[in-house]
């Protein structure tokens, strides 16, 4: 019953993460925008993006971070080493947690630099920043899915799919916006 709810609590932090990292790249893309404008009413929108990241880094993102690394860890150690050992598919998962971890403590120097000015990324260049976290969550989620009987093969061929998907809407949607 105790790991039930270890699971459960997993899930519920791993969504909220998850959640808190789309948010606050859609910020930086929007703050970005409002630092292009470069007029009276970005002013005072850049003075609320910088509250909104660092709220929603430090309230929603890091403690749902830490919730998801805990329970798994426990979870983990529950199930014991033979059985760690021998699931393969959650060496991987665990290291694309760590890469996502490392995109988590990443997006905390570019608030502090986003606030500075100090950053040469455009609005575009946060729109694929923020595509990221969408490829790591398909990694991640497919690893838990279908565990062991994950095809190393057509997991890559997916993944890279959707890498040119995400790129070629990204693009596309650049182009429609510019041109209205």
């Amino acid at each position: 019953m105790v790991i039930l709810l270890l699971k459960t609590i997993h899930v519920i932090g791993f969504v909220s993460w998850f959640a808190a990292i789309f948010y606050l790249g859609r910020l930086f893309v929007y703050h970005k925008e409002a630092i292009e404008a470069n007029n009276a009413d970005s002013r005072v929108l850049i003075a609320q993006y910088n509250i909104m990241e660092w709220r929603v880094y430090r309230i929603i993102m890091t403690p749902a971070m830490l919730i998801t690394w805990i329970c798994g860890v426990i979870i983990i150690f529950m199930y014991g080493y033979e059985w760690f050992k021998l699931n393969h598919w959650l060496h991987f998962k665990i290291l694309f947690l760590l890469v996502l971890t490392g995109y988590h403590g990443y997006s905390k120097g570019v608030i502090r630099k986003i606030q500075g000015n100090q950053l040469t990324l455009s609005s575009m260049g946060f729109r694929f920043f923020n595509e990221v976290p969408t490829v790591l969550l398909i990694l991640i989620t497919s690893l838990a899915v279908f565990r062991n009987n994950t095809n190393p093969l057509y997991l890559t061929a997916t993944t890279l799919g959707i890498i040119a998907l995400l790129i070629v809407f990204t693009l596309l949607y650049k182009k429609i916006r510019t041109a209205s």
